[in-house]
This record gives structure tokens, sequence and C-alpha cells, in this order.
């Protein structure tokens, strides 16, 4: 049952171990994640899973915490007593890294001593045996991005697809699942929730919206780094589409921001994990046309992500530089810090793009 989307099975799992083990670029991952252990140490230790929870806690745990802790000043977290221990959720979560989001939240997960969630994972970004088999051996289940199918017909009968496998994962699998709250990551610093996402919620769950998205208990979930994850690149994005020109992504791009967002120095991070949206709060839109009704639920999950966000520092220079002005708390060394740095990252570039790096920083105060 949705065998071409769905993550592996336990069964599965030993011939995925061998295949990632026995892949070309398994000694360069096993050298930037525990340089200091043998290879054949960690080879034997994924080899040795014969589950999916035995490579997550295994290896995962591990390898996600070692990502913390060369990459980051601390991970923190706030709101997890706000989840029932008996239920699973649809987490929904600003989208500021390809994979860190998710996999930090999974990380927290299993240290409150819960269940890890299934995740998504764009269909753009299945590429590569390594990739797949470490995904899908971590709880990821595919999802089609609009560049990824044929035409709208197509995408909305593959959305209706997926939406139906998150029902089936959350009522009868009894899994939680991750998903972003747009297409892709945020690259301007403006976290906003997609209305067609909320759309397609409602396609596999029946008839009634509300009883269709109060079925998935959705959790809004925002996450905030602050040191923005592939800053350099998401501005190069921008600067590109400043053109008026439509951007086409070059071959091994999603690989490079995946890389880079995992090996690029991300400060302090935070993710915090907000109330749950109420059936009651959905009962109360129900009179709504469906695109009021999917816009309305759209609006619930962005107030609940923009004041659960945790601002930095870096936030509030980029925003006094923009307006000329100092108007918030930092220290004189957090600022000569912040200049210098998108100062680094700017200097071969034109000037516009140290106004888009201030931009997307300052982006959560605007």
């Amino acid at each position: 049952m949705f065998d071409d989307i769905r993550p592996y099975n336990d069964s599965e799992i030993p011939a995925a171990m061998q295949r990632i083990v026995s892949d070309k670029y398994f000694p360069l991952v096993c050298d930037f994640l525990f340089p200091e252990k043998p290879i054949h140490e960690i080879a034997g230790i994924i080899g040795s899973c014969r589950t999916t929870e035995e490579f997550q806690r295994r290896f995962m745990y591990k390898a996600i915490y070692s990502v913390v802790d060369k990459t980051t000043d601390g991970l923190s977290v706030e709101g997890m007593e706000r989840l029932d221990p008996g239920t699973d959720y649809l987490f929904v979560s600003n989208h500021r890294d390809i994979m860190l989001d998710a996999a930090f939240l999974q990380v927290l997960l299993l240290d409150a001593g819960r269940r890890t969630s299934e995740i998504t994972f764009g269909a753009n970004l299945m590429q590569g045996q390594l990739v797949i088999d470490t995904g899908k051996s971590n709880k990821m289940f595919r999802i089609e991005r609009p560049t990824t199918v044929t035409s709208p017909r197509d995408f909305l009968l593959k959305s209706r697809y997926v939406s139906e496998y998150m029902h089936y994962a959350i009522r009868e699998k009894h899994e939680s699942v991750w998903i972003a709250q747009r297409n892709g990551r945020t690259k301007d610093g403006l976290d906003s929730t997609d209305q067609g996402i909320i759309k397609m919620f409602g396609l596999g769950g029946g008839q009634d919206k509300v009883e269709a998205l109060a079925s998935l208990n959705i959790c809004p979930l925002a996450i905030s780094y602050e040191w923005e994850p592939c800053d350099l690149l998401k501005a190069l994005e921008l600067y590109a589409k400043s053109s008026g020109q439509p951007y086409v992504k070059k071959p091994g791009e999603d690989l490079n921001s995946i890389l880079t967002g995992i090996t690029q120095k991300k400060g302090r991070v935070h993710l915090a994990v907000t109330e749950p949206i109420r059936k009651e709060e959905l009962e109360a839109l129900r009179g709504l046309s469906s695109s009021a009704f999917n816009r309305e639920v759209a609006a619930l999950i962005d107030s609940r992500i923009k004041d659960a966000y945790r601002l930095w520092p870096t936030n509030y220079i980029a925003k006094d530089i923009l307006d000329g002005k100092r108007s918030h708390s930092y220290t004189d060394a957090e600022l000569k810090a912040f200049k210098k740095y998108i100062s680094d990252i700017s200097r071969d570039y034109p000037l516009e793009l140290k106004d888009i790096l201030l931009k997307i920083y300052a982006g959560p105060l605007l």
C-alpha cells in the first residue's frame, strides 16, 4: 500500500543498510560526522540495524547531534509538554533548511521520550541511492513538487494521493508526520503558509473539510536559526530572480544546498512546539467557502508560528542597519561580528546582494 511513496518497512532495512555502507560517498559522510571513529566501526553499527527505530537511534540520532555539536552553539526547544502522549500529529513547520528543520525535530522528540515522526521529502531531492536509502530508512516519504509533474491535473492527483497517505499514516499507522508550511524553503525570511498546502491536507480526508483537518491534529512548529542556513545561496537566488527572469536551478544545486545547510555554522537554533489547532477553531470556520476556509486555517498556523518564533541579535541588527538607526538591544561585539560576516560573504558580489542579505535576516521583523 502506497509502495511508491512510503518509507521503508522494517523488512527492507537490512538491505538498505548494506547499500548505505557500500556507497562510494559513505566514507565522506563518516569523515564529516565522526572523524574520530574508523569507518569500519560506523559501518558495523549501521550494518547491525534491522529496523527503522534501530537505524534512527543507533546512527541518525548520533549523526544529527554531531551536526549540532560541530555547527551550532546549541539546540533548544520549548512546548513539548503541549503534545499529548497518546496523540499523533501533523507537524506543520516553517522551513529554513532542507534537511535540518525536520532532523532537529526528530532528536528532540526522542529526547522528550516520544517516537519520531515520518517526514515529507520532495521528489526533486530524492536523487542518488545514498540519499534515497538514508531518507527512506529515516521515515521519509515522497511528496511531489510542481516541477516534478507533467500537468496541473497530474499534480492534483498526486497531491490527493499524498494526502491520503498522510491521513493513513496518522489515523492507521499511528505515526506523526512533519511537513513544511510551503513548497520549498523560505528564501526572504518571511515565513507564510501556502493555502495550497491546507487544500492538500483535506483532499484525502473525506468530504467534510473540518473533520478532515481535525483528524490530522495539526501542530505548528517554529524553528529559528541565529545564522540563516544557506544565506548566501538564498541571496544569490533572490538576486537572480530580481532581474525578472524565471529562476532555473543548476544541476546539483539542491545537493549543494543540502550539504551547505548541514556544514555551515548556524549559531543558536531554537524549535518551538506551539498549541495544536483545536477542532473548535476549525468549526468556527465551517461556514466559509473552501478557499476562504483554507486561507483562514493558513492564517491560524501563521499566527502560531509568528508568536513562537525566537528572534536573535542578527535579526535586530539587520533591521537597524536597514533603518539607519539603532532601535534594539545587542552588544557592540555582536554588531561588529554581524557586519564583518555580511561584508565577508558578499564582498565578491554586486552591492545589491548585501541589501538582500540584510532583508533576509530582518525578514522576521518586517
